[in-house]
């Protein structure tokens, strides 16, 4: 009886012991990790590194160390896993720099700056056996998750097309803050649509080839302000994408799906449809339209109209969840090292074809 109590007390014990997490980087989404871990249940904040003077007073808000390098947390104070929220040119060297310190890692979009940059870190992430998550968030989101039970519950039928946008309006103060936006290796492209494209992977699979036709003829800088993109997908469905940081609309999914507070959102919007042979859905009010009767399909019929029933949550904290299971072998990344490579290589022939105007084919693993 003795020894019964004894292994129940330590059982009881064992739970209570958090996953320590540092972040590195305390810009806006480095503070959005923070919050995500100051309220988490099964992970803790074991530290900023962050060499701005904001950076140590955000630290000692949260009574946390602050560090002014990855090198100084590691000399100091070894974390279970670490955030890379840092400048997108440093998210290489310092996701090598944890593979080597044998810590795993979740590392913001874009994996990398290039290409190159990003197989470099995937055959190292590979070879050393370390888990990398990459930081698409809206990969833990209800919505999506929601959205993917339903196409692949069949109810739409074979996919035949997807139709997505990301139209919003930055307002000029936010070019005036940071000149570079305005210049070449920016733009929405770049900046934005690689959230779109894995929405869209996960909704619709495989990118095997993209064409584009980018415009600045809105605001006149060096960087495309709009962009129209054709995509054609390994199951054989075809998709549409308008993309545009100065739309004064609110087709976009910070607008749309209610999941980040700062933003306005509108119920009578959404950002994506998906059609099948069968029904449509729209995404994220999740509004689905089909047929009743499969073999008696046409557009003279009506369709039975619905709403999928779904929750909202925040995908920053669901996202962090999943990151401590990760870190404690307990589950793999959802994201992983190798999908962060691929949204960025279409990233990358979306912007390609915008200057070449070719339909360009997509490499895939």
């Amino acid at each position: 009886m003795v020894n019964f109590i004894v292994c129940s007390t330590h059982s009881a014990e064992q739970t209570l012991i958090k996953t320590t997490i540092a972040v590195a980087g305390a810009g806006y989404i480095g503070q959005a990790h923070i919050q995500a871990l100051q309220t988490s249940p099964s992970c803790e904040l074991a530290g900023i590194v962050d060499p701005s003077p904001a950076a140590q007073a955000l630290a000692k808000q949260a009574r946390v160390p602050a560090y002014k390098s990855l090198n100084e947390l590691l000399a100091r104070n070894r974390p279970d896993g670490i955030v890379i929220a840092t400048p997108n040119q440093m998210h290489v060297p310092q996701a090598m720099q944890c593979l080597a310190a044998k810590i795993p890692v979740l590392l913001e979009k874009p994996i990398a700056p290039t290409v190159s940059e990003a197989e470099s870190l995937v055959i190292a992430a590979e070879d050393a056996g370390i888990p990398v998550l990459i930081g698409h968030h809206r990969a833990h989101s209800p919505i999506m998750a929601k959205a993917r039970e339903v196409i692949a519950s069949g109810v739409l039928g074979q996919l035949v097309a997807v139709m997505g946008s990301a139209l919003f309006l930055k307002p000029d103060q936010y070019f005036v803050d940071a000149p570079w936006r305005r210049e070449l290796g920016a733009g929405p492209i770049l900046l934005n649509l690689i959230h779109e494209v894995h929405n869209l992977r996960m909704l619709c699979g495989d990118v095997l080839s993209v064409q584009a036709i980018a415009s600045h003829a809105t605001r006149g800088f060096a960087v495309e302000d709009t962009v129209a993109i054709n995509l054609r997908f390994a199951n054989g469905a075809l998709g549409t994408f308008l993309l545009s940081d100065t739309a004064a609309s609110a087709r976009s999914w910070e607008q749309t799906s209610q999941e980040n507070k700062a933003y306005p959102c509108y119920d009578d919007e959404d950002c994506y449809v998906l059609a099948g042979t069968n029904g449509s859905l729209a995404i994220p009010s999740m509004r689905l339209k089909t047929y009743p009767r499969p073999q008696d399909r046409s557009w003279w019929k009506p369709f039975e109209v619905g709403t999928v029933g779904m929750v909202r949550e925040d995908p920053i904290k669901l996202q962090m969840e999943h990151f401590g299971a990760v870190v404690r072998v307990d589950a793999a990344p959802l994201v992983n090292a190798r999908d962060g490579l691929q949204n960025l290589r279409i990233t990358e022939a979306i912007v390609s074809a915008s200057k070449s105007g070719s339909l360009l084919a997509l490499e895939n693993d």
